[in-house]
C-alpha cells in the first residue's frame, strides 16, 4: 500500500544548516505516465540548491510538492515547524490594461507598509521603480520586483522558479549574483528551478539533475562532467559551462548598461 506522511520539523530547523523541507521517495504519476520516480531531495537554512532537467523532467511538479500544492502517490515530506516560504513563479503576466503600480503588485495578497515594500524592493536594486506601471517593467526588473515581492514575507525558504525567465543574457548573471546576496545576508534557503546549469553555476551550492529520477547530484562543477547530465544534455551543455564561467572585468546593471569592476570578476 502507498503511504504518505506529511509532518513538521523542530523549529530550530530554520536556522543555517539545518532542514527547511525534504522528501523522502516520493513517487507521482497521471494516470500511466510517471512523472516522478523515488526523489530524495532536502534544502538546508543557508544553501542554494539548484533543480535543473530538460522540459518535461518534473521539476515545477516536484516543487509544488515540497510547498504542499499536491500530494505524491507515496512517500514523505517534511517541512519545518512554522516554515516561512517566498514563491517566484515561473510566469505572471501583467494584463496593460490593468492600471497596477509596482507597489500595488507588492501588496496584492499581504499587508505592507511603503516603508516596507522601498526596503524590499531597494534589496533587489529597483526601489526607484515604486511607482511605475508593472506592466512596463523589462524582463529583469520584473524578476527583481517578484524577487522583492516574495522577500516581503521574510522567508526561511525562498522558492525561485526559472527566475531568468524573460531576462537578457548580460542580466542573468548579474540576478544570479543578487540571489546569493540575499542568501549571504539573510541566511534563509534558496530552491532554484533551471533548465540551464550554466546559467546558475555562480549561484548554488549543490545541483540535482531531474529526469523523473534523480540522475545526478553534486557541486555544479561535478554534475557538468557526470555522463548522466552529458547524456541528458550533450557535449554542448558542458562547453558553455566552460564559456561561462570565464573571467570578465565587468558586469551589467539592471539595465543591462556595462559596468567596469576594478578587479576581474568570475561569471
Amino acid at each position: 500500500m502507498n503511504s504518505l506522511v506529511i509532518g513538521t520539523q523542530p523549529a530550530a530547523a530554520h536556522a543555517s544548516g539545518g532542514v527547511l523541507v525534504s522528501g523522502r521517495d516520493l513517487s507521482l504519476s497521471f494516470g500511466d505516465r510517471a512523472v516522478l520516480e523515488h526523489i530524495d531531495i532536502a534544502i538546508a537554512g543557508g544553501e542554494i540548491v539548484t533543480l535543473i532537467g530538460p522540459n518535461g523532467a518534473g521539476k515545477s511538479t516536484l516543487v509544488k510538492l515540497l510547498l504542499g500544492i499536491g500530494k505524491p502517490d507515496s512517500g514523505t515530506i517534511r517541512r519545518a515547524a512554522g516554515l516561512r516560504i517566498g514563491y517566484v513563479p515561473q510566469l505572471m503576466p501583467l494584463e496593460p490594461v490593468l492600471p497596477l503600480t509596482v507597489a500595488r503588485l507588492m501588496r496584492l495578497t499581504m499587508h505592507a507598509s511603503r516603508d516596507e515594500v522601498l526596503a524590499a524592493l531597494s534589496e533587489t536594486g529597483v526601489a526607484h521603480l515604486v511607482d511605475a506601471s508593472a506592466h512596463t517593467l523589462s524582463g529583469g526588473e520584473r524578476q527583481r520586483v517578484l524577487l522583492a515581492r516574495a522577500l516581503l514575507r521574510a522567508p526561511d525558504l525562498l522558492v525561485l522558479d526559472e527566475p531568468c525567465q524573460g531576462v537578457d543574457f548580460a542580466g542573468q548573471a548579474e540576478l544570479y549574483r543578487l540571489i546569493g546576496r540575499i542568501r549571504d545576508r539573510r541566511g534563509c534557503g534558496i530552491l532554484i528551478v533551471s533548465h540551464d546549469l550554466h546559467l546558475v553555476v555562480g549561484a548554488a551550492d549543490r545541483v540535482l539533475c531531474l529526469n523523473r529520477h534523480i540522475c545526478c547530484s553534486g557541486t555544479p562543477e561535478g554534475v557538468a562532467q557526470d555522463p548522466e547530465y552529458l547524456k541528458l544534455f550533450g557535449a554542448q551543455a558542458a562547453e558553455a559551462f566552460g564559456v561561462y564561467t570565464h573571467g570578465h572585468d565587468h558586469h551589467h546593471d539592471v539595465s543591462g548598461e556595462v559596468v567596469p569592476h576594478e578587479e576581474g570578476c568570475a561569471h
